[in-house]
């Protein structure tokens, strides 16, 4: 599973809002967004690309892996890691020091029967 640090998310997260886009643009685009001189942006490209997350190719970067299905599974071995794969406990644990609105206890009613096998 590739993981990856906040700046690189950030980075990340550009590169998804604005695939496919031209290597030269998300340069000038962490530049302004991030500080990042070329070289930093560069190498943090470099990084993810090996990774299996983006691709390079032609001067033009796109996502080997989506934004959704990337944070799907940090989250999944999240919950494997930390609670022993099980979901009910992460929302316990969660539960405990965060109480639900009643229209997030509604969306995550909804969200539990569309998962029903």
């Amino acid at each position: 599973m590739p993981t990856m640090g906040t700046l690189e998310s950030r980075f990340a997260d550009m590169i998804w809002r604005n695939e496919p886009m031209a290597s030269r643009d998300l340069i000038k685009m962490a530049e302004k967004e991030l500080g990042w001189k070329s070289t930093t942006s560069y190498t943090v490209l470099k990084r993810l690309c090996q990774r299996g997350i983006f691709q390079l190719q032609d001067k033009t970067v796109t996502s080997l892996i989506s934004r959704e299905d990337f944070y799907g599974m940090r989250s999944e071995q999240f919950v494997r890691e930390t609670f022993g794969g099980s979901l009910p406990a992460f929302v316990a644990a969660f539960g405990q020091r965060n109480k639900l609105s009643e229209e997030e206890a509604e969306e995550l009613k909804r969200l539990i029967d569309g998962m029903r096998r």
